[in-house]
């Protein structure tokens, strides 16, 4: 009992008591997403139907009422199917080549560990969700840093896509100067304070950071947010980012989301180079559906956007969901494969880089 609450801490579950889903009854049950039915992305956000009082609302979630009960009965009464493979999962020590990714004029997308990832746009390095350290004491980390955080390029901006624990970590940020320069959805001003992190762009959905040529835009996903089940959930905002570098090269990051029928209106609206999903904690689908994309439906976001080319990451670190650290990018390739377009992953292991051609 104790663990399963500590979990339901660590990933922002919360008791029905504190839920303020949507309670559409015309939603088909089998469905974990509210459909748009039509409905305009920018019109949403222009109409700031995602604000609520004194908290944000999901357009796309279903209800969460019930989550406590959902979160007991996968902790302590649930069979994992994956049980046989979770004592193969690997512990592999996370370095990175720092001298190739600083010798690299252009573009470099580094995946650190977790859904970290480090994009330097010729001078301007970018950081996304860092996560360096064990977050707490009960959940294993399997990419342990074998580098010190001092050899990396030093960030110009620090991107935060939501504040559950494993993608906001202030202890990682706080290896960082105080007056690096952070982008997060709206709503997350105790946090920064604390942390001393007073150079901030804080974004609604549709917003732009420009810099120069660069531009980087917080999109609508299907997620939610919560720091403490106290307060409850989503007094912050969540988000998707659109990074168009230096040289025009487009970068989608889905941070954390549940699939959801906007994506080809995201494709749409954005020519986008390479499409970075967040493909972890997908397992099993009755509990994690409403919050996590799985393989299949990654490659329907991916395909559904036209985007180019497709890289995974939010796996390999921490055991969030049924399935090992190591199955997404297993899953990944596998749904690809039958849907014939192996051609267009990235395949990035921990700590590698890819460098667009």
């Amino acid at each position: 009992m104790l663990k399963s609450f500590q979990t339901m801490i660590f990933m922002g579950m919360m008791p029905p008591m504190f839920a303020k889903g949507s309670t559409d009854s015309h939603v088909d049950p089998k469905l974990h997403y509210r459909p748009l039915n039509g409905a305009d992305l920018h019109d949403i956000a222009r109409l700031k139907l995602h604000h609520g009082k004194g908290r944000f609302i999901n357009p796309f979630g279903m209800p969460r009422n019930g989550r406590w009960l959902d979160l007991l009965k996968w902790k302590l009464f649930s069979f994992n199917e994956f049980s046989h493979s979770l004592e193969d999962q690997p512990k592999l020590p996370l370095s990175v080549d720092w001298e190739a990714v600083n010798a690299n004029p252009g573009l470099s997308i580094t995946f650190l560990k977790h859904a970290g990832l480090l994009i330097k746009d010729h001078d301007t390095p970018i950081l996304i969700d860092p996560v360096f350290e064990d977050l707490f004491w009960f959940i294993e980390d399997f990419s342990p840093l074998a580098f010190n955080i001092q050899d990396m390029p030093k960030p110009e901006h620090i991107l935060i896509t939501h504040g559950h624990y494993d993608h906001l970590d202030l202890p990682s940020i706080s290896n960082f100067d105080k007056r690096t320069h952070v982008i997060s959805p709206l709503g997350y001003d105790k946090e920064f304070d604390s942390a001393g992190f007073k150079n901030r762009s804080k974004l609604d959905w549709f917003d732009s950071f420009i810099d120069k040529k660069q531009e980087i835009t917080l999109l609508p996903c299907n997620h939610w947010t919560m720091r403490n089940p106290i307060e409850g959930p989503n007094t912050s905002l969540w988000g998707s980012y659109l990074i168009r570098t230096t040289d025009g090269y487009t970068i989608f990051i889905s941070g954390d989301t549940a699939y959801f029928d906007g994506y080809e209106q995201i494709g749409a609206a954005f020519d986008i180079d390479l499409a970075i999903f967040n493909l972890g904690a997908y397992e099993p689908r009755w509990f994690m559906a409403q919050s996590h994309i799985n393989p299949m439906e990654t490659v329907q976001a991916f395909k559904e956007m036209k985007a180019k080319k497709l890289m995974v990451v939010h796996w390999g670190t921490f055991q969030l969901g049924d399935e090992p650290v190591h199955f997404p990018p297993i899953h990944i390739r596998r749904e690809l494969e039958k849907q014939g377009l192996s051609d267009k992953l990235v395949d990035l292991k921990h700590g590698e880089t890819f460098f667009p051609g």
